[in-house]
């Protein structure tokens, strides 16, 4: 699709659910790889980048069950494999995240690089560097990251920049780790807050998750869990924005206020009422949006 085009049809008035957020789903996806049991995640969006993930964790040997209405629940025990193919990894670059956890529960990994040979504009140094840091012989051969290690060792880590990816996938590995690992300059980001919450209903000890600074003492192997990842703040924020812009009346449901603090602040600043509950934010917009200043940092 070359592009789309939207016609304006009035103010966007209705209810609708919210979904799961992608960029939480997908970490703790790769997470389950770490159990020695099954675990169920609920509250996971269908989405192509989800469905490339099953497909990758089946292709490594995991049992994967998917039911609408109890979630996708992931038996990592008939792992053979420690191969993440660049058919599946080109086609999403989160594909890396399954590095940390096979490194971590099975002593060495083969990941495609997302670009293929060329490492790319969103190089996987941090990720590197970091399981090094822990304790991995890693090299990159013919377009792959290959890493080995008996059992990595806890360390200090200070990321030479925030990444994301680079969190979670150090976060995962140092949770099998010998002793305690420190992230600094971590990235802090409601995503890591809930795979932290993910990891720890596995049996990890985590500390400081959400902030730059992430203690994590490692546990000689995770057990089962089921967790439910938290609502998808973009998507929770662009119906707001949408609803603003076309002076509507939208409530949403599923979703949690307190992951977008800052946008209902903006949004108040630019005229809209907004009242939110346990689990739901209506907005109403009556009368043409005021301009306001936005700022955004890591």
């Amino acid at each position: 699709m070359d592009k789309l085009l939207l016609r304006g049809n009035g103010p966007l008035r209705g209810e609708l659910r919210i979904s799961g957020a992608k960029n939480a789903a997908l970490p703790c996806l790769a997470a389950t790889l770490l159990a020695r049991e099954p675990v169920r995640l609920c509250n996971i969006p269908h989405l192509r980048d989800i469905t490339t993930t099953l497909e990758l964790l089946s292709t490594l040997g995991a049992r994967v069950l998917v039911d609408g209405q109890l979630g996708i629940e992931v038996d990592p025990r008939p792992v053979h494999s420690v191969v993440a193919p660049y058919e599946l990894v080109k086609t999403m670059r989160a594909s890396i995240l399954v590095l940390g956890p096979l490194l971590a529960r099975h002593g060495s990994a083969e990941v495609s690089l997302p670009g293929g040979c060329a490492i790319g504009s969103r190089p996987v140094s941090v990720h590197l560097s970091g399981l090094q840091a822990l304790g991995a012989e890693i090299t990159v051969e013919d377009g792959f990251v290959k890493a080995q290690a008996v059992r990595l060792r806890g360390t200090r880590i200070v990321m030479e920049m925030v990444s994301v990816t680079g969190t979670e996938n150090l976060l995962m590995a140092a949770t099998l780790a010998e002793g305690r690992t420190i992230l600094e300059n971590a990235a802090r980001e409601p995503e890591i807050v809930d795979l932290a919450r993910c990891l720890s209903a596995m049996g990890a000890r985590i500390s400081g998750a959400g902030t730059s600074v992430i203690e994590i003492e490692g546990v000689a192997e995770l057990h089962g869990a089921e967790h439910s990842v938290i609502p998808d703040r973009i998507e929770t924020g662009t119906y707001l924005v949408a609803a603003a812009m076309t002076g509507g009346d939208v409530c949403l449901k599923r979703t949690d206020a307190g992951l977008l603090e800052s946008v209902l602040l903006k949004l108040r600043e630019a005229g809209a009422e907004v009242t939110t509950g346990a689990d739901t934010i209506r907005i109403r917009m009556k009368r043409r949006p005021q301009a306001v200043d936005v700022r955004t940092a890591p």
